[in-house]
């Protein structure tokens, strides 16, 4: 089976997931035969991608949230006037999608999350069958618990993983805990997509914190924290354009550009894990038994950092207080079902993907099927 991804580049979530499907895929006698990454000006492809991915990559122009001027949460105004603006070079990566699908040879599409992938089957309805695969399409799922928040929020955030998701033949909702599958939507749930390296990483428990932040206008926080409580070794990842590998503040805090392999060791080694709330992190965190604070940069952040809390991964903040995430480490107990939940991702995800390869995509989308993805929403 030939199998062509389309890949969200915005953070390192989707681009992590990839890479591990890839080798899945590979491991079960099945070829990628190329890699659709969408970009922003504001973010660059991460090393680790290009190292570790093995298919050929292409890039295109995609839709992002942008960053706040403190380069903190996400502006959902401000984000969506800018690609309005950008709709045309918008419309020729979607020209461009639709012709990787038909000269790749694929035999299916798997979706990370890419909005222009839906795009793609609504306009154009590529025979090619279509998985989309995200934790973001269990926002979707009818037993979902989100959290109190903007409802104008929640309503964008849902219609967006709709609109991902079009043409799909399914839906595979990367999950924290098992659910049902939710047949009427069209979702089932699945275990995390975890990198390969993380399970030959033995964790401990050393004396510092360790951080990832995705929009660096955070470290500011960090630094003030610091200031007060400067005998807690701090070591912070982030992908700010154009930093040094290493950014010295002092013998106690470090901020270090993204290494997939450093980030994995300092994880591993840390008592305590502070983040953004990305989904993929988290549960690397759960998986090594490290008590987490979240500090969510957009709505899809703050439904990650609910649904963790509530599986008792760990807390959430509206800043990094990093006092806070010390005292709850101290009560933390590790989830030791979340290990045997990871351990039979591939079986299912598998099972999924070939079955889907098997069929024809559906297309029926009338006018009332495009208007529930406002209604339901």
């Amino acid at each position: 089976m030939k199998i062509l991804f389309v890949v969200q580049g915005e953070g390192r979530g989707h681009l992590t997931q990839a890479i591990t499907m890839e080798d899945m895929l590979r491991k079960n006698g099945h070829e990628v035969v190329e890699v659709l990454v969408g970009k922003s000006n504001s973010r660059s492809l991460p090393d680790f991608f290009s190292r570790n991915i093995c298919a050929p990559v292409r890039m295109f122009d995609s839709p992002n949230f942008l960053p706040t001027p403190a380069n903190k949460r996400s502006r959902l105004t401000r984000s969506v006037i800018y690609n309005v603006l950008k709709m045309s070079s918008y419309l020729r990566s979607v020209l461009f999608i639709r012709k990787r699908i038909a000269e790749t040879g694929a035999d299916l599409v798997v979706n990370f999350y890419e909005m222009l992938t839906g795009l793609t089957y609504l306009l154009f309805r590529p025979e090619v069958p279509q998985v989309s695969i995200g934790h973001q399409y269990l926002f979707l799922h009818h037993d979902f618990d989100f959290p109190k928040g903007s409802p104008v929020s929640l309503f964008f955030l849902r219609m967006f993983t709709r609109i991902t998701s079009i043409g799909a033949s399914e839906r595979l909702a990367l999950s924290f805990h098992d659910m049902p599958c939710d047949e009427r939507n069209g979702i089932t749930v699945v275990p995390p997509l975890l990198r390969r390296e993380l399970f030959s990483v033995t964790p401990s428990k050393g004396n510092y914190i360790h951080g990832y932040m995705v929009n660096a206008g955070f470290g500011a926080s960090i630094v003030e924290w610091h200031k007060f409580h400067g005998d807690v070794p701090l070591h912070f990842f982030w992908d700010k354009k154009g930093a040094k590998r290493l950014t010295v503040v002092d013998d106690n805090l470090t901020f270090h550009t993204i290494d997939d392999r450093a980030f994995l060791d300092s994880l591993a080694g840390c008592f305590a894990y502070a983040t953004t709330a990305g989904f993929e992190s988290v549960c690397e965190a759960m998986y090594l038994g490290k008590p987490v604070m979240m500090v969510p940069a957009h709505i899809e952040q703050d439904c990650n950092a609910h649904d963790a809390a509530s599986c008792g991964a760990g807390i959430v903040s509206d800043d990094f207080n990093l006092g806070q995430l010390t005292d709850f480490a101290d009560r933390y107990s590790p989830d030791e079902k979340f290990r045997s939940w990871v351990s039979c991702s591939s079986v299912r995800i598998m099972s999924s993907l070939e079955k889907a390869a098997s069929e024809l995509p559906e297309h029926h989308l009338s006018l009332s099927s495009l208007a529930s993805i406002f209604y339901n929403s």
